[in-house]
């Protein structure tokens, strides 16, 4: 006989609750984040040009300051937001007069100018737009996309607020709906799951799907360190975006699975398991020294685990047991009884 819905994910209203309860305590840096006015985005952008012509107008090489968005230094991390940018972060100075620094500083404020007029007209544009306004230019959509960030960064505003977009690398699946802001109805039953590092536009989703839903996010990555790396960049996002953390993390993210420890509970065949790369191992330490590691026993539990065993495997290794095992057991009985961390 089946069990209820209600008694069946039981577990998951209790996590529901739980997470529930502390809504209003993380929902005050979120009233706190207004969205910035066009005028001010605007304001914003002029005062960098101001500079640059003041000192052309002194004779002087004009600079710009960015802040260094690849440095651990540079940020911290609160249990209720993830990782976020220091209010007194080190910078990255580009030299108008400096070989090795001269095409960027140009490719930064052509970038500039193109996002003004975006913004001015309130129109949008892809990076990928940009990157095809000039590639001679910028030489690689990488150096689009890098220094796209960096001015978001530079501004204070986040990215989507600059009017440039980017060619989601996402896919979503399930039973959901949603309307865009033109009027366009989404049916996500025909779509995939998503996949891969995860980019600006998948975390934005997964974000509102929890701010607006209250809907448990789960995980469910590969038994290994990209894996695990992906999970955290969800949970608790990124260096290199920690200046827009408000927006995009969602620390109430769990892992359900692959865990290192279901490999030997479920006894998952030793030919379906792959030894780790040294390079596997290096990451794996490296995630273990990450700040917000401390406030997660159980997942230094489960990556210790992996330190040991050597080995990690893909969510596919569960077919080595039985070719429906992933979705008719392994998942169903992991939300049933509240087999995540």
């Amino acid at each position: 006989m089946e069990l209820h819905v209600d008694e069946q994910f039981s577990e998951i209203e209790k996590l529901r609750a739980e997470l529930l309860a502390n809504v209003d305590v993380m929902a005050d840096w979120q009233r706190a984040e207004e969205e910035i006015s066009h005028q001010e985005i605007l304001n914003r952008i002029e005062g960098i040009i101001l500079g640059v012509v003041t000192s052309l107008s002194k004779d002087e090489a004009p600079v710009l300051a960015l802040p260094n968005r690849s440095s651990w230094a540079n940020v911290s991390f609160d249990s209720t937001i993830g990782l976020q940018m220091s209010s007194r972060q080190s910078v990255v100075t580009i030299r108008s007069d400096c070989p090795s620094s001269a095409a960027k500083f140009a490719q930064i404020l052509k970038i500039l100018s193109v996002i003004y007029r975006l913004v001015q007209s309130n129109s949008y544009a892809t990076k990928r737009d940009i990157y095809y306004n000039n590639t001679q230019l910028f030489g690689s959509q990488k150096a689009v996309d890098s220094i796209v960030d960096d001015i978001s960064c530079m501004l204070k505003v986040p990215r989507r607020s600059l009017h440039v977009l980017a060619t989601s690398k996402g896919l979503i699946s399930g039973d959901l709906c949603y309307m865009e802001e033109d009027g366009t109805r989404i049916d996500c039953h025909s779509s995939s799951a998503g996949k891969g590092v995860p980019d600006v536009n998948s975390r934005l989703m997964v974000k509102k799907l929890w701010d607006e839903l209250h809907i448990p996010i789960f995980a469910l990555v590969d038994a290994d360190p990209h894996g695990i790396e992906i999970m955290c960049i969800y949970k608790y996002g990124s260096v290199a975006m920690s200046f827009e953390a408000h927006s995009l993390t969602v620390p109430s993210v769990m892992w359900l699975g692959l865990l290192p420890s279901d490999l030997q509970r479920l006894r998952v065949p030793e030919d379906a398991l792959i030894p780790l790369t040294k390079r596997d191992e290096s990451k794996l330490s490296s995630l273990l020294e990450r700040p917000y590691l401390t406030s997660q026993p159980d997942w230094q539990k489960e990556m210790k685990l992996m330190q040991q065993s050597k080995v990690k495997a893909e969510i596919q290794s569960l077919t080595a047991i039985a070719p429906d095992f992933l979705t008719n057991i392994y998942l169903p009985n992991k939300l049933r009884y509240g087999g995540w961390v």
